[in-house]
C-alpha cells in the first residue's frame, strides 16, 4: 500500500517535467523559425497557392543571400525541371555536386537529381552516364528505373531487357510483361529484315517469359506467313483465343486472309462467327460482315449486323448496318441513306478510338505501348464506345 502512494505521488512529478521538455522544444521552434529568412515563408506560401513564379522568385532572393542552403537549392532545382527550365535546373544542382563541403548523402541525392534534369532535358547519354554511377547506392532501384526508360526511348531492347532483369533483382517487382514486349520488338526488327530464323527464336523466348503474351504469338504468325507456311501462321493465331479472347479481333483480318489462301475460306468465316458469338467486337464484325457478304448472300449479311446491334447497340454497328442496307436499297432511297450513313460515320469516328485504361491517351490504332504514359499493355482491344456500352 505504501508503494502505491509513492507511486501516485510521482505522477505530478513526471507531468511537470514532460511540460517543461515541451516549453523547452516550443522555444527552440521558435527560435529556429525566427532565424529562417521571410523570404523561406513567402515562397512556401506561394508554393501552398500554385504560383510557382513567385515562389521561385522568393527562394532565389534566399539563395543569394544564403548560398549555404543546400536544401532550398534542391527545392529550387525541382521547381526549375517541373516548368521546364531544365538549363536552370542544371546549373543548380550541377553547383550542388561540385560543391567539396557537401555530405556524401546529400551529394548523392544531387546526382540523382541532376540525372532527372538530363532526363527531362532528353540529354540521355548524360542521363545514362549520372544513373549508372547511383545503381550501387541508395537510389539504386529510381536509377534503374530511369536507365530502363532511356533504353526504351533509345530502342536499345537488348539493353532494355538487361536492365529489366537488373529491376527485378533490386526487388523492384516482376517485369516479364515488359520484357516479352522488348523480344517482341526485336523480333519485329529482324522481321523487318526478312531474318526470320532469328525472329522466331526471339519470340519464343517472349513465350518463355510471358506465355500469355499475345503480341508474342501474333508475330509468330506473321513470319510464318511471310516464309509461305500459312498452315503454321493459322495455327498461331488460333493460339490468341487460348490467351484472349477479346485480343482474336486483332488477328481476324489475318485469319480470313490465311483462309482464303488455304482455299477454305467458308470455315474461316464460320470460325469468326463463333468467335464473334462469345466475344462481340465492332473490328470483328467488320470482317466477318465483308466476308458474309462475298461468301454468302447481302441478307446475311443484313441479318448478322441487325443481330449484333441488338445484343451491343452501338453508332459504330449502327454504321454497319446502315452499309448493309446501301447495298440493297432500291436507288430511290439511296441518296437519303447515303446522307444519314454519312452523319453517322461522322459521330462514329470520334467514338472509333482505343483508349489507354492507365491515362486515357486515344488513338484510331491499336497500341501496345501507349504513347501517353509509356506503359505496356494498357490498351484494350476493343473502342471506347463498346467499352461504355458493356460498363
Amino acid at each position: 500500500m505504501e508503494f502505491e502512494i509513492w507511486w501516485l505521488l510521482g505522477i505530478p512529478l513526471f507531468f511537470t517535467l514532460g511540460w517543461l521538455a515541451a516549453r523547452i522544444d516550443i522555444r527552440q521552434l521558435l527560435s529556429e523559425s525566427r532565424s529562417l529568412p521571410r523570404g523561406y515563408f513567402k515562397g512556401l506560401n506561394f508554393l501552398l497557392n500554385e504560383q510557382p513564379d513567385k515562389a521561385i522568385d522568393a527562394f532565389i532572393d534566399i539563395v543569394r543571400l544564403d548560398p549555404e542552403a543546400v536544401e532550398l537549392h534542391f527545392a529550387l532545382g525541382n521547381l526549375f525541371r517541373r516548368r521546364g527550365e531544365t538549363e536552370r535546373a542544371i546549373r543548380v544542382h550541377q553547383n550542388l555536386v561540385q560543391r567539396p563541403d557537401l555530405p556524401s548523402d546529400q551529394k548523392t541525392q544531387a546526382m540523382f537529381e541532376l540525372g532527372q534534369d538530363y532526363l527531362k532535358a532528353g540529354l540521355l547519354d548524360r542521363a545514362e552516364e549520372t544513373f549508372n554511377q547511383l545503381v550501387s547506392g541508395p537510389f539504386e532501384v529510381q536509377a534503374r528505373r530511369a536507365l530502363l526508360e532511356i533504353y526504351q526511348r533509345e530502342k536499345e531492347w537488348a539493353r532494355a531487357i538487361d536492365a529489366a532483369y537488373a529491376l527485378q533483382e533490386a526487388g523492384a517487382g516482376e517485369r516479364q510483361k515488359e520484357i516479352a514486349q522488348f523480344y517482341c520488338e526485336i523480333a519485329q526488327d529482324e522481321l523487318a529484315r526478312c531474318n526470320t530464323e532469328a525472329a522466331l527464336t526471339v519470340l519464343e523466348k517472349a513465350l518463355a517469359i510471358d506465355r500469355l503474351s499475345v503480341r508474342a504469338v501474333i508475330l509468330m504468325g506473321d513470319v510464318y506467313q511471310s516464309i509461305g507456311e500459312t498452315d503454321k501462321a493459322v495455327t498461331a493465331w488460333l493460339r490468341v483465343e487460348q490467351q484472349s479472347v477479346p485480343h482474336v479481333a486483332l488477328v481476324a483480318q489475318r485469319l480470313m486472309d490465311a483462309y482464303r489462301k488455304l482455299e477454305r475460306p467458308q470455315e474461316g468465316l464460320n470460325l469468326l462467327k463463333n468467335y464473334l458469338e462469345e466475344a462481340p467486337s465492332v473490328d470483328l464484325l467488320e470482317v466477318v460482315f465483308k466476308a458474309t457478304i462475298e461468301l454468302d448472300t447481302v441478307a446475311a449479311a443484313n441479318q448478322l449486323v441487325s443481330d449484333e446491334l441488338r445484343r451491343t447497340p452501338t453508332l459504330l454497328g449502327l454504321e454497319k448496318l446502315l452499309d448493309a442496307r446501301l447495298i440493297e436499297v432500291s436507288p430511290e432511297f439511296r441518296p437519303e441513306l447515303s446522307l444519314v450513313k454519312n452523319l453517322v460515320h461522322g459521330y462514329a469516328q470520334k467514338l472509333s478510338r482505343y483508349q489507354c485504361s492507365h491515362c486515357g491517351f486515344k488513338t484510331r490504332q491499336f497500341y501496345w505501348h501507349c504513347p501517353g504514359c509509356s506503359r505496356w499493355e494498357t490498351y484494350p482491344p476493343r473502342r471506347t464506345e463498346e467499352l461504355n456500352v458493356m460498363n
